[in-house]
């Protein structure tokens, strides 16, 4: 957050991710009550840039429901995503685009 905030990285998302990530926000606020993500989402709606993504023409992943997060890198032409999610770690280097775990990506390209 503080990266973004300076202006070290930027955030980028495609509608079908935000959708995501409401849906996501929904299902943990029911399962643990404290838990809000509205605030967070409301704030990426904000300040991050948003990318017409349109769904790749093939299937990459193998939960498929991860291809909307390389179709806004592809979009958006970008070099990252940042991600612990296994299924988009199997796939790093789709498009040249490199995937990480957040502790590496912040220790490789932040913390330098």
């Amino acid at each position: 957050m503080d990266a973004w905030r300076h202006g070290r990285v930027s955030l980028i998302i495609s509608p079908d991710i935000l959708d995501e990530y409401h849906r996501t926000g929904d299902k943990l606020a029911k399962k643990y009550p404290g838990v809000d993500l509205e605030p967070w989402i409301e704030l990426l709606m904000l300040k991050a840039s948003f990318v017409d993504a349109p769904s790749l023409s093939e299937r990459v992943c193998t939960d498929p429901d991860d291809d909307k997060f390389l179709a806004c890198a592809v979009a958006a032409n970008t070099k990252f995503i940042c991600s612990g999610d296994k299924h988009l770690l199997d796939v790093s280097g789709y498009h040249n685009i490199i995937i990480l775990k957040p502790r590496i990506f912040v220790d490789r390209y932040l913390n330098s």
